[in-house]
Formats: structure tokens, C-alpha cells, sequence
């Protein structure tokens, strides 16, 4: 590791077969926590290359426990986090709208290292029990019609890091990788970036790919679709700028999306948007993240997916997938 770092620390960079190597022999062990601090510390000073993110990807979908659905069309929605922004959690309330309109989700989350509440904070404190087990995230997915993919019970290579990452607190190249590695490989991604240069990055890595996939940067720096600003949309086909008027919504104010600085604050907001009592902003924020989803999976324009994502939001069909999902958990 001292040679990789000196090496690191002198601007060279490390390629592709390089770097899915060190991020496994940090899994099996082979450094300390110093080094590894060291290691994650380097990259939140200087811009992490495309061969380098490409083969920490690699590592980590090699060393994954995977989850083979490969029979559904299922998409995920997840953000990389790390943006700053302290928002309610949003891409998991839109996780649910998607799959109460219909589409399957395979939700891939953890808990937050530089916010609040992640994804897997707000699901454990409403109740939802995670697990590896094949046999009950099937029957989440096909009776729910979304499973909830809790990254460290997936990602066992990664225990060396997690502590650490922790204990910083603060966003490091992990939270790039989050997206690009769920063990479900869904076919379709929704996937949110907190810079403007990592969409580009995984615009190309995605080409690459057989995904059906949209690549989201709100130009005021969100990782998701915020309607306070127009977003930088990266798919398959495109490269395009949405505004909040393509949903047929008006601009927002910030204040207007913040989360709650508690755990319990933050399922609390999940609760009262997903019950149908949200505030017009909220719900037009989630919506139209649902919708992007619901576009990239069906090919219906977003405005589309948005009246389909609305529906399911105000007909309470988003609130029974967590009810069921609930139900799943205590019977399981």
C-alpha cells in the first residue's frame, strides 16, 4: 500500500486492473485501517479517474453476493448521496410510487455516511427487515413489487471499509460506486450523481453496458431531480436538460425539500408523503423522480410517467406497497 499511495500522492494514477485489485485485497484483509483511511483520504483531494472507478466497480460486483431476478424488468432507483443537501429521501419515496405504478423495484440502499438518514436508516425505522435471503426478497418483489437490497449484507467484502467510512463521515469514492453496483443487476437504472463531471463518467461507463438507463445531476447539485433548477439528464439515447415545466410542475424553493435532522424525522416525512399528505412540493418532487423511472422503464415521455407517478402516490396504491412490505417482514 505504501507504493499506491506515494504513487497516488505524486498525481499518478492507478488503472483498471490496479485498482479492482487493491479493492480486493482490502476485502480479503491485506491492510491496515490507516492505510485504508489513507487510501479513501486521496481521492476526497483529488478527482477519481475512469479506469480507477471502473475497476473498483469491477471488484465489488466480482466479490458481490448477487441476487438473480433476471426473469423481471426491474429497475433501481438510487442516488449516490454525498451532494450536500440534506433532503428527505427522496429516490426511496420514489422507489415506492414506481412500484405502486406498477413497475418492479430492486431497491439497492444503506445507511448514511454524510447525511442524516439514508435509505436503509428510514426502511429499518419503518419496520422493513433486511436480508439476503433469495426466498423472501422474491416474495417481497412479487407480492410488494419492490425489494429492499441492504448493501452490507451484500457487499461482505466491504466490512474493512464500512467502519471507516463511518468514522469520516464524509462522502468518499464509495458513494460513487453505490449505483453502479447492485447485486440484483437490474436491467433499468435511475441513478442520481452529486457532480456534473460523474455523470459524464457514468454516462460512459454505462454505454458500455446493456442497461436501459437514465444518469440524473440537478444543475444546482443535487444528486436527484429537485425541480429547484433544471437537471442534466444522461440516457441511453440522449443528453438532454429537463425543467420542472416538462413535468408540468412549477420551480421549488430548497427549503421546501429539506429532511428531517433525526432518523425518526425523516420516516416521519416518509410517512406523511407516502399516506397523501405531503406538501404540493414534496409530492411534486417525488413524482417526478417516479416518473423519470417509470419513462426509462415503459418509454413513455416523462410527463407522462408523472401522471402514472402521481396516480399511484393519491390513490394510495405507493402507501400498500410499504404496507405489504411491512407485512412481509413481520412474517418472515
Amino acid at each position: 500500500m505504501k507504493q499506491v499511495l506515494n504513487r497516488l500522492i505524486n498525481h499518478e494514477q492507478l488503472d483498471r486492473t490496479e485498482a479492482r485489485n487493491i479493492l480486493v485485497s482490502i476485502s480479503e484483509g491485506a491492510y491496515n485501517q490507516s492505510e485504508i483511511s489513507a487510501f479513501l483520504t486521496v481521492y476526497m483531494m483529488r478527482s477519481i479517474a475512469l479506469d480507477e472507478l471502473e475497476g473498483f466497480r469491477d471488484a465489488l460486483l466480482d466479490l458481490c453476493i448477487p441476487f438473480d431476478v433476471s426473469e423481471y424488468n426491474t429497475i433501481d432507483l438510487c442516488g449516490t448521496g454525498g451532494d450536500g443537501k440534506n433532503t428527505f429521501n427522496i429516490s426511496t419515496l420514489a422507489s415506492f410510487i414506481t412500484a405502486g405504478a406498477g413497475v418492479m423495484v430492486t431497491k439497492h440502499g444503506n445507511y448514511g455516511v454524510s447525511s442524516i438518514s439514508g435509505s436503509s436508516n428510514v426502511m429499518e425505522q419503518l419496520g422493513i427487515r433486511f436480508s439476503n435471503d433469495s426466498d423472501y426478497l422474491r416474495r417481497s418483489l412479487e407480492e410488494a413489487g419492490v425489494c429492499i437490497l441492504h448493501a452490507p449484507l451484500f457487499h461482505p467484502a466491504m466490512k474493512n471499509v464500512a467502519p471507516i467510512r463511518r468514522e469520516l463521515g464524509v462522502k468518499t469514492f464509495f458513494n460513487m460506486l453505490g449505483p453502479m453496483v447492485n447485486p440484483a443487476f437490474p436491467k433499468n437504472q435511475l441513478v442520481g450523481v452529486f457532480s456534473l463531471e460523474l455523470a459524464r463518467m457514468y454516462g460512459y461507463l454505462y454505454q458500455k453496458t446493456d442497461k436501459n438507463y437514465a444518469i440524473l445531476h440537478a444543475i444546482d447539485g443535487y444528486d436527484e431531480i429537485s425541480l429547484t433548477s433544471a437537471t442534466k439528464v444522461i440516457s441511453n439515447d440522449s443528453d438532454t436538460v429537463l425543467k420542472p415545466s416538462d413535468f408540468g410542475v412549477s420551480k421549488i424553493e430548497q427549503s421546501q425539500i429539506h429532511g428531517g435532522e433525526t432518523i425518526e424525522a425523516s420516516a416521519e416525512i416518509f410517512m406523511n408523503i407516502l399516506k397523501g399528505e405531503g406538501t404540493k412540493a414534496q409530492n411534486d418532487v417525488v413524482c417526478a423522480n417516479a416518473g423519470m423511472a417509470i419513462s426509462v422503464v415503459e418509454g413513455c415521455t416523462v410527463s407522462e410517467g408523472f401522471q402514472k407517478a402521481r396516480e399511484s402516490l393519491l390513490n394510495g396504491n405507493a402507501h400498500k406497497v410499504l404496507e405489504t412490505l411491512q407485512k412481509i417482514s413481520r412474517e418472515s
